[in-house]
This record gives C-alpha cells, structure tokens and sequence, in this order.
C-alpha cells in the first residue's frame, strides 16, 4: 500500500486577484477594481489541493520563503489535505506572488516568481515522492531549477513504477524549447490547453497538434475551455463537453481539471469517465473566486458534484 495516490514538485505561491479593471490601463493614473481576493495560486499547488478535495492522498515538495504569504500558502495546502512534510522553507528569501488583472473576459498575468525558480534535484527526496502510484508535474517552463533535470527525474520515477502526468503550462519567455520533448518520453498523459498544445506542436492546427502529440505520449489531453475537452490515445480520439454553468472567475479552472481527471483516471476511469470528471472539476472551479475556493467549501463543493454526476 504506497503512501499517496498523487505526489507533486512543483511551485507554490499566492494570488492576488484584482476584478472589474478598465480595459486600457493609462499611465501615472489611480485606476480602481471592483472587488479583489488573495488566495492559495500556482498551477502545482492548485492540483495538488482540490485533488485532495476529491479525495485523493497527495504528497507536495516545493520551495517557498519564511513569510507571510508562505504560511498563508502552506495553511491552504494543510486545511485542504496535502501533506506538505517536504515542502522547504528559506529565510532568506520571498515566496512568489501572482497579481492577476482581470479585464471583463480577459486578463493579465503578472508573477513575481520569488521562490519558484527554487527548486532542484536536492530538494526531492525520491523515496518521499515515489511512495505513491502517480506523480504529477506542472508548469515545465517555469521550473527553472528543476527543467534541466526533469527528464531524468521522470525517468526514475518511471522505473520505480510510478504513472507520470504533466501539465506544461503557459512559457513567459514565449520561445517554447524542445527540450521538453526528452521528458515526454516518460509522460503517460500529457495535459496542455489549446494554445499550449499548437505550442509545443510547432502548428497552427489543434489537430494536427495532437496527433503529432499522441505519437509522443500514450495519452493527450487537451482543454479547450468552453468547448470542454478532447483527448487521444493512439488513433482513437474523444471528446467531451463542457459543463455548463454561471462563470465567475476562470482562474485554476484547467489546474481544477487536471485535478478531476486525474482523480478518475487513478481510479481506473476511461477516458471517456475521466474527461468528463475533469470538465466538472473545471467548472465548479469557475463557481467562485480563484482556483481552489470553490474546493475549500466542502458543503458547496460536495453538493455541486453530486448534482453534475
């Protein structure tokens, strides 16, 4: 019997969110939102919470500093399930910070990366992380100590047994190396958006995206927001829709649907099973403010996933 279901390394931060903004933001102006909310952020941290909000044993290892929005991060990840013995923490150094613009239907992104370009190989303890059936990377391009290394890392995880997903996430410097490429030859799935997909594909075309994907990886998944999600194993494709509700903030929804398909996927779902548990997971994210506050609320959240069964 492993320890968790799910173990992650990744980054661990807070966001701060700013709604209602003016869609120009003028110079040398005092410009005012209509509301805002500092909460528990970053792609790894994101998964590895509302996993545990489904029920799932996750095991997190990152970086974070000895302050004030660390502790705030590692109280969230503890009342939320996570088991966060490995995470380190550095006095002399800041935790990273994400300060999210929000313009009506579209945003901008902003992060401090503080600590998250922290994490190395000497921070992983491999038996810590291999105690478990599944590890879990996030944001590949970001992980500045930990790429040049990840392909190794997986690998080892690979022999010890373990399945392997990872979600690569957006590249701030927009230049997309291949050298994700060489991790990818230990991935089981794979779990780009859209954009992130025709990214690393070097197309313009989400299907020839993904069909040049599924020759690298047993299993892509791609999430396509409102249009829900598709996925790919070997020549079989499938598709799934989106579940529709009343969008308040998209933030951490594709982390949220990570979270969902995966917790199926554990369990021995299909794809078809474990694409429609993500899209759920996804849309109850969007419910409220955040990535995880809709996962904090256990009532709120138990009731919204009975209903959407």
């Amino acid at each position: 019997m492993r320890q968790f279901d799910v173990t992650i390394a990744g980054e661990l931060n807070l966001d701060l969110i700013l709604y209602g903004l003016p869609e120009v933001l003028s110079p040398e102006r005092e410009l005012l939102a209509e509301n805002m909310r500092l909460t528990l952020g970053s792609s790894s941290a994101i998964v590895a919470h509302n996993l545990a909000a489904l029920g799932s044993r996750v095991g997190f290892v990152s970086c974070i500093g000895d302050d004030p929005f660390g502790d705030i991060a590692l109280e969230r990840l503890c009342a939320g399930g996570v088991d966060v013995e490995q995470v380190v923490r550095s006095p002399a150094a800041q935790t990273g910070l994400s300060v999210i613009l929000q313009h009506g239907n579209w945003r901008n992104i902003l992060t401090y990366p503080g600590t998250i370009f922290d994490l190395k190989p000497e921070h992983i303890d491999l038996d810590y992380i291999s105690a478990s059936q599944h590890f879990h990377l996030s944001s590949f391009y970001l992980q500045r100590g930990l790429r040049p290394h990840a392909a190794n890392l997986l690998r080892q995880l690979k022999q010890r047994g373990l399945t392997i997903s990872l979600d690569p996430n957006d590249d701030p410097e927009d230049v997309w190396k291949n050298d994700i490429e060489e991790a990818l030859r230990y991935v089981d799935v794979l779990l780009p958006n859209a954009r992130e997909a025709k990214k690393i594909a070097g197309t313009q075309s989400i299907d020839d995206a993904v069909s040049k994907l599924a020759s690298m990886v047993p299993v892509v998944v791609v999430k396509l927001g409102a249009e829900g999600a598709m996925a790919q194993r070997g020549a079989d494709r499938f598709v799934s829709p989106a579940t529709m509700v009343e969008t308040v903030d998209p933030v951490g929804a594709g982390d949220s649907f990570d979270a969902g398909f995966l917790h199926q996927f554990l369990r021995g779902g299909d794809l078809q099973s474990c694409l429609a548990a993500g899209n759920v997971a996804g849309a109850l994210s969007t419910t409220r403010s955040g990535g995880t506050e809709a996962f904090r609320d256990s009532e709120y959240r138990d009731r919204f996933l009975q209903s959407h069964r």
